[in-house]
């Protein structure tokens, strides 16, 4: 049959990536940053394929809708979980929304199909169940892994230690080594291995023995971050993926301009304030609150405090709680506000944090360890006081505490709390202390490292490319 010049000068549909991100923001921000640089390459489009469990957020749709043209999204319909108790951990959910969801997600692959021709799944790193819905269309599957290089590793390296050890990891003696990282103690290991006769330690183990099905690893870090990590993981080992650092991905848009604790930090001398922020899913108890207070008020620091609600269900932090309505303010200790104003500046609930730590006046982060938070103070150069609460936190204390090197740790007490005299003796070391500065300087090279990477021709941008033009060119 003939093709006429009309029909041959009709451009091909061009090839689709699908990326299955987890149900939570935390995951979904930085798998958008990534699938905003694969758009920029030729002839090639994402669409977010998400399992769900309930209505989306807010915070989810309005992220999505504000997406470029060749991004477009489908929310899987909501699976239910009710047969499950209140206290199951989330990696257990967050698994069983996925295989709960495979039947729908073989319906948004036909779908999908009809228009674009399907090269690539890219799944959450809980999300390797997907894998067999992408073998039926042909498409390749990869896991996008949001959190470091050394937790990666710890994943490949899991089904051995699960061999070696008999007793849970914390009770042993000696840190665990993990290859090409520092030796991590037991207890700072992530939570969902913290208790290996848990559903979620089982389902950790599952997908981390899923990973070696994928054709690449792709990891929001990069090499000068975990230079050890990041050697290993590139040596060619038999059943083990190629793995492509393409990190830092952080989303950097203008927030709210004119927010009042930026117009706050305009008016403070340059490097002098540390950013106090827990992130979105992080509480501490009342009586954490009252020492974190008393304690940065004895500091005589700057500071710039996000407060919220406490939750006293655990005694230090919860995870993913729920927002409370009551007014946090009034759970801090009688006159502290008076007495700092002026030094302190207390923001209820939320700020714009990328902007925070883009600031020229905050000198220091004291943070949970979430990785996106470490990746946006990194980017910006602002050491850290690494206070971890949950998931992989307590492991990225310890690296960047005795490995990174540019952060210092509370220690907690034995009444469970970090106490008010420990605060301040470490926030006025951080923010006008000889150690302090050794860590601005060390963070300095590393953010220069990081933009490096970044740069056109860096090496996670040049990942990037090459994963995108493997995927374009599948079929060709």
């Amino acid at each position: 049959m003939e093709v006429s010049k009309e029909e041959a000068r009709v451009a091909p549909a061009p090839a689709l990536v699908a990326m299955l991100p987890s149900p939570g923001m935390g995951h979904l921000i930085p798998m958008i940053e990534f699938a905003k640089r694969v758009v920029c390459y030729h002839n090639l489009a994402v669409s977010f394929v998400i399992p769900t469990d309930g209505p989306p957020s807010k915070a989810q749709k309005a992220v999505l809708e504000a997406l470029p043209d060749s991004i477009s999204h489908t929310f899987l319909p909501p699976v239910n979980l009710s047969d499950f108790p209140p206290d199951t951990k989330i990696e257990t959910l967050i698994s069983h929304t996925v295989l709960r969801s495979l039947p729908s997600l073989r319906q948004a692959f036909h779908s999908l199909s009809a228009t674009n021709t399907l090269s690539a799944v890219v799944v959450d790193l809980f999300s390797t169940d997907a894998f067999d819905v992408a073998a039926e269309f042909n498409a390749s599957p990869y896991v996008f892994y949001p959190s470091t290089a050394t937790v990666l590793s710890l994943f490949f390296h899991l089904p051995t230690l699960d061999q070696q050890v008999q007793c849970e990891f914390r009770d042993l003696p000696e840190p665990v080594s993990i290859p090409g990282c520092i030796p991590l103690p037991g207890k700072d290991l992530l939570d969902p291995v913290q208790d290996r006769k848990n559903e979620a330690y089982k389902w950790i183990l599952h997908h981390c023995k899923r990973y070696k099905e994928a054709e690449g690893i792709i990891g929001n870090s990069f090499e000068e971050l975990e230079p050890g990590a990041w050697n290993e993981l590139q040596k060619e080992e038999q059943g083990r993926p190629p793995v492509y650092a393409v990190g830092p991905l952080v989303r950097m848009e203008a927030g709210q301009a004119d927010s009042e604790c930026l117009r706050w930090l305009d008016e403070q001398p340059r490097g002098s304030v540390l950013f106090v922020s827990f992130g979105s899913g992080g509480t501490l108890s009342s009586a954490q609150i009252n020492e974190l207070a008393l304690g940065l008020e004895k500091s005589e620091q700057r500071f710039l405090w996000v407060v919220k609600s406490p939750n006293e269900e655990i005694a230090n932090a919860t995870y993913f709680s729920a927002e409370s309505q009551a007014d946090p303010l009034q759970f801090l200790p009688e006159g502290f506000v008076e007495r700092t104003k002026g030094r302190g500046f207390l923001v209820q609930s939320w700020a714009p944090q990328p902007q925070v730590l883009g600031h020229p006046s905050t000198g220091g982060f004291l943070t949970h360890c979430g990785w996106n938070s470490i990746l946006e103070s990194v980017v910006n150069g602002v050491p850290f006081i690494a206070w971890p609460l949950f998931a992989e936190q307590r492991t990225n204390a310890f690296m960047l505490t005795h490995d990174v090197k540019v952060a210092l740790r509370p220690n907690v007490a034995e009444s469970g709390l970090v106490e008010r005299q420990e605060i301040a003796s470490l926030v006025k070391c951080l923010m006008e202390g000889e150690q302090g500065k050794k860590l601005r300087y060390r963070i300095k090279d590393i953010k220069e490292a990081a933009a490096k990477a970044l740069a056109q021709h860096g090496s996670s941008t040049t990942n990037i490319s090459n994963l995108a033009l493997k995927w374009t060119h599948k079929f060709n």
